[in-house]
C-alpha cells in the first residue's frame, strides 16, 4: 500500500454540477469533500495521504460524510478504504462502471436502508426452554460428568438446543421479517448470534412508505414486546443492497 497522496471515495450521486460537502478529517488531516464527474454521475471524494486504516475516527468520518450527502441525494455508498492515485483513475473506474451506476441509481432513487435486530429476553427464553420437555429435564437433572452416558446425553442436548434456537429464529423470520418484507422494496437477513439475536435484518424501503413501515414495526413490537427487544435503526446508506468492487491498476 503506497503512502503517497491519493483520492478517497465515499459514495456516488447523480449530479452534473460540481458540489462541495464541507470538510472531513481522515488520518488527522482535514480536507475538503468535493465531486469528480463523468456524464450524469459524480463521485464524492476527498484528498488523503498515507494508508487509510480502519481506526474508529476514520470509520466515523467515512460514515458521517455519506450521511451528510444523504441529506441532499440518493447515494450509492462505497465500503471503507477505497483510495485511488489520481482523479484520472477515478474517471476510469466511473467510465467502466457507468452502466452499473445507472441501474443502481434507478433501483435506489428515493430509497433508504433501515435495520432491525430482534433480541430475545432472557426470561422468555428460559420459559420456552422449560416448555421443552427434553431441555427442561436436562436442566433440572443431576449430572454425572464422569459417566459416559452423561457425555452422550450432552451431545444430544447440543442438538436439541440448536434445534430449539433455530425454531425460534424461524418463527421470528416468519412473523417479523416476512411481514415487513411486504412493505419493503427488498430485504436481507444477516447473520445472527445464536441465543442472542433472533433476527438481524436490513430492508430497502421507499421514502413514501417510511411511515407505513414504521407503523408495522411498532405493531409487531406490541406483539413481541414480552418476548424480545426491537432495535430499529436508520436511515442508513444502502450497503446491504449494493455490491460494487472498485478495482483498477492505479488503486493505492
Amino acid at each position: 500500500m503506497s503512502t503517497q497522496e491519493g483520492v478517497y471515495i465515499f459514495c456516488a450521486i447523480r449530479e452534473k454540477t460540481p458540489k462541495k460537502f464541507g470538510t472531513v478529517n481522515v488520518n488527522d488531516r482535514i480536507s475538503g469533500v468535493y465531486t469528480i464527474h463523468f456524464e450524469n454521475v459524480a463521485m464524492v471524494v476527498s484528498k488523503v495521504s498515507e494508508e487509510v486504516l480502519p481506526t474508529r475516527k476514520n470509520l466515523m468520518a467515512h460514515q458521517q460524510t455519506i450521511t451528510e450527502v444523504m441529506k441532499q441525494y440518493s447515494v450509492i455508498p462505497f465500503s471503507f478504504g477505497n483510495v485511488f492515485h489520481s482523479k484520472n483513475d477515478v474517471h476510469l473506474i466511473m467510465e467502466h462502471l457507468n452502466e452499473e451506476f445507472e441501474k443502481l441509481f434507478s433501483h435506489l432513487e428515493n430509497k433508504m436502508e433501515v435495520g432491525l435486530k430482534v433480541i430475545p429476553k432472557k426470561e422468555w427464553l428460559e420459559q420456552e426452554m422449560r416448555n421443552n420437555p427434553i431441555l427442561n429435564e436436562w436442566k433440572t437433572k443431576k449430572k454425572d460428568h464422569a459417566d459416559p452416558a452423561s457425555f452422550y446425553e450432552q451431545i444430544q442436548l447440543g442438538e436439541q438446543a440448536q434445534n430449539f434456537i433455530l425454531n425460534l429464529e424461524e418463527k421470528a423470520a416468519t412473523d417479523i421479517f416476512e411481514s415487513l418484507l411486504e412493505l419493503a422494496e427488498a430485504g436481507k437477513q444477516n447473520k445472527t448470534i445464536p441465543g442472542k439475536t433472533l433476527l438481524n435484518a436490513a430492508y430497502l424501503i421507499d421514502t413514501k412508505n417510511e411511515e407505513s413501515f414504521d407503523k408495522k414495526v411498532n405493531d409487531l413490537y406490541e406483539i413481541w414486546k414480552d418476548k424480545a427487544e426491537f432495535k430499529y435503526s436508520g436511515p442508513w446508506p444502502a450497503y446491504n443492497f449494493v455490491n460494487i468492487r472498485l478495482r483498477i491498476e492505479g488503486k493505492l
